[in-house]
């Protein structure tokens, strides 16, 4: 009886979802919500312009699979911009091979680029949004090259366009 009463308490223990975690999670979801972004377009207006995956990675916070992106092993040079609304959001010498499967850059272009707490897969990460639209673009860890920034922004190729340089 008494082994039948400790399992349970270690089955209620380590089944337990967190709900604080959950909380956390809405809270910052509504607070991107929320904010006002200098571009405004209804979901249906977002549906028309951009590309199903665009649409799914950049207005509901998906993930594209690692090494799917076109953009992943560009190495010309140029800027990265929000595939949204255009806004230059990388440059492609801040770019670098992360090992990771999605493009990695150790440095934002200052300004253009937001953030937020994400308690999405059950711990704290820092998601990046673009500044001007509120587009999803991934997260950014403290991973990166120890020599520039330390930083690595992990981001989801559909969420940019790259401009080459002229």
């Amino acid at each position: 009886m008494n082994k039948i009463l400790w399992i349970t308490l270690a089955l209620v223990l380590t089944s337990c979802n967190g709900l604080s975690q959950e909380k956390k999670s809405t809270v910052a979801s509504e607070a991107s919500e929320n904010e006002t972004f200098k571009v405004s377009k209804t979901e249906a207006e977002w549906k028309q312009e951009l590309t199903d995956m665009q649409f799914y990675i950049l207005r509901k916070a998906g993930t594209e699979n690692p090494g799917s992106s076109e953009l992943l092993g560009n190495k010309a040079k140029g800027v990265y911009v929000c595939a949204g609304c255009g806004t230059e959001l990388f440059k492609s010498e801040h770019k670098f091979d992360s090992g990771t499967g999605w493009p990695s850059f150790d440095r934002e272009i200052s300004g253009n680029v937001a953030y937020d707490v994400d308690y999405k897969i059950g711990y704290k990460r820092t998601e990046e949004h673009c500044a001007v639209c509120g587009g999803h673009l991934g997260h950014v860890f403290d991973d990166g090259p120890r020599q520039t920034t330390g930083k690595r922004h992990c981001i989801n190729g559909a969420a940019l366009k790259f401009v080459p340089a002229m």
